[in-house]
């Protein structure tokens, strides 16, 4: 039997400068109860089907998150992948990602991998993005690592401005950058149905 295509998907987070800011946040963001409908949950494994393996771990502190602990966590699901595996982050899982793979050699054969709205530095609006998560100016790893990069962005996107997108593109030879005219903002969205479609396609190449 055929071993499903693994697809490791790290979700995004927040960083804080210090105690106190987190504290204020904690204090203040809005609060409901209401169920939250995400494309990047049941509707991504549903979506794909039974051929895919859907990998995603809770990243330590998301709230207020720190480089080195995610790091860890995620060196430590290694002995669990195997090769032609897909990588997804969102937002600062995103930019995760792009950090690790621009520093290090993946120990795995990655068939591709996908960046949904990673933030590429700290210009943000009205966030902090701080916690080690600082790209280095040489991102060519990254590249090496995933020859079959893909970074998806939102014109409308109220967290991650558009011009992040030119900024890794300046950085990246080879990647396949993709802007959406709108995704609801910060890619609020219920269905993602072009990301099933690319990661559908990818798995097509496979011998």
């Amino acid at each position: 039997m055929k071993k499903k295509t693994q697809i490791f998907f790290i979700h995004g987070g927040m960083t804080f400068k210090n105690k106190k800011d987190h504290l204020h946040f904690l204090k203040t963001r809005k609060i409901s109860i209401e169920e939250k409908i995400n494309w990047s949950n049941e509707y991504l494994k549903k979506n794909l089907g039974k051929k895919f393996k859907l990998i995603k771990p809770r990243m330590p502190s998301g709230d207020n998150a720190k480089y080195e602990e995610w790091k860890i966590h995620f060196e430590r699901h290694f002995p669990l992948l195997r090769n032609n595996i897909i990588l997804v982050g969102t937002s600062l899982g995103g930019i995760f990602l792009a950090k690790y793979l621009s520093e290090h050699k993946f120990p795995k054969k990655i068939l591709s991998t996908y960046l949904v709205c990673p933030p590429f530095d700290d210009t943000l609006k009205g966030e902090d993005l701080v916690g080690e998560f600082k790209l280095k100016s040489d991102l060519s790893l990254m590249e090496k690592n995933s020859k079959n990069l893909n970074l998806l962005f939102s014109k409308d996107d109220d967290v991650v401005p558009i011009s992040h997108a030119e900024k890794f593109r300046r950085k990246l030879k080879n990647a396949n950058i993709i802007i959406y005219k709108s995704k609801n903002g910060h890619f609020r969205i219920p269905k993602f149905p072009e990301i099933v479609r690319m990661i559908k396609a990818d798995v097509k190449m496979l011998p």
